[in-house]
């Protein structure tokens, strides 16, 4: 379950050439470099001496400005590409909470209707730590696994609700989402433009559609999270598309984790890869640290970020990139949990819970 931040834009960039001492505006976090004086053409001949006028050429970095343009180029392209608009989501009936077992832990916050604060510790386990952040994610890559045989046309995401809930709490375990911040239901259910949080209600699900389940377990005091968008019925070659590059996205971004790698390369990977089929990387909903606490430091940015920090051996957190189609604003429901893009366009994500090891990143939400 992505976690939201409030993050300012970045200042554009200012990007100097000495060409003519002017500086360039850019958004992009490219740079430019000055090459050294290259060739010249004869610009004036003085009896059998030829005098060279010495230009400059500036050069730049495959990710540098002409980069920065062509991506430009993209998100305008894509602004104004034509998808097939399905019939908007609209709220259906939320059905009452479900009941867990006494005896089945629970975490701290399901007393509270209030959304709790992005815990500062960092979620770094030791031999017994990691054991059962493992048994928690292997639970909750089950349950999510389980949840997707129940996608088809008809099925409401309120009967994958239940269903979820069931399998979670047989297995002795709390569906983290229950009660967190006063969140209605054990999954979150995100239909089509529905970029996260989706309250799972009496909707039922369209052939065509495509739909993010977001299962969290917590099992014995240690939360294991896990996302996957699957593919309801006849799915157009567009979605899937989307939804293809978007988990590509994800394991990009795993594939830089190890001991001692900085947080922002996770961001600069993945963007990588949404670029080059024009689709925007979501700012606002990050990957984040888990564990003991549901949701902690580090922020896991997914776009490109100067985001500061290194990975420790032994830490845990997520990674869970949203893909759209088109814009990558969005807008919420009064629900306070709903959260659709701006225009309407699809949105795909994927998201685990790794483990950093020495040598790179052990996913752990599969079994």
């Amino acid at each position: 379950m992505g976690f939201g931040a409030s993050l300012p834009h970045a200042r554009p960039l200012q990007l100097s050439s000495s060409l003519y001492g002017e500086s360039l505006s850019s958004s992009s976090s490219s740079t430019l470099f000055i090459g050294g004086p290259f060739a010249s053409a004869p610009s004036i001949l003085t009896g059998s001496k030829l005098h060279f006028r010495k230009l400059v050429i500036v050069s730049k970095r495959i990710s540098g400005l002409e980069e920065a343009m062509r991506i430009q180029r993209q998100k305008e392209l894509r602004a104004t590409k034509k998808f097939k608009r399905r019939i908007p989501l609209r709220p259906g009936r939320v059905s009452p909470r479900l009941p867990v077992p006494d005896h089945i832990p629970k975490p701290p916050y399901v007393n509270s209707t209030s959304l709790p604060e992005l815990s500062s510790e960092h979620q770094i386990h030791d031999s017994e730590g990691i054991s059962r952040m493992k048994a928690a994610c292997e639970l909750a890559a089950r349950v999510l696994d389980y949840a997707g045989t129940l996608v088809r046309p008809s099925v409401t995401t309120n009967e994958i609700d239940k269903a979820v809930h069931q399998m979670i709490i047989e297995a002795g375990a709390y569906p983290s989402p229950l009660g967190y911040g006063g969140f209605p239901k054990s999954v979150c259910t995100s239909v089509n433009e529905c970029m996260c949080h989706g309250i799972p209600d009496s909707r039922q699900l369209q052939d065509g559609d495509i739909i993010n389940i977001d299962v969290t377990v917590y099992l014995h005091g240690y939360h294991g999270d896990t996302s996957k968008t699957f593919l309801c019925g006849n799915v157009s070659d567009g979605l899937k598309r989307l939804v293809k590059v978007t988990e590509e996205c994800m394991e990009k971004g795993i594939a830089v984790c190890k001991d001692g790698a900085i947080f922002k390369k996770i961001g600069k990977r993945i963007s990588e890869h949404a670029e080059k089929y024009g689709y925007g990387v979501v700012e606002r909903f990050v990957g984040h640290g888990v564990g003991t606490v549901f949701h902690s430091e580090p922020v896991i940015l997914h776009h490109r970020n100067d985001k500061p920090g290194s990975m420790v051996e032994g830490q845990t957190f997520t990674i869970e990139p949203i893909l759209t189609l088109g814009s990558t604003e969005c807008k919420t429901w009064s629900d306070n949990w709903t959260t659709l893009t701006a225009d309407g366009s699809p949105a795909a994500q994927f998201e685990h819970t790794i483990l950093i090891t020495r040598t790179g990143a052990e996913v752990l939400t599969k079994y």
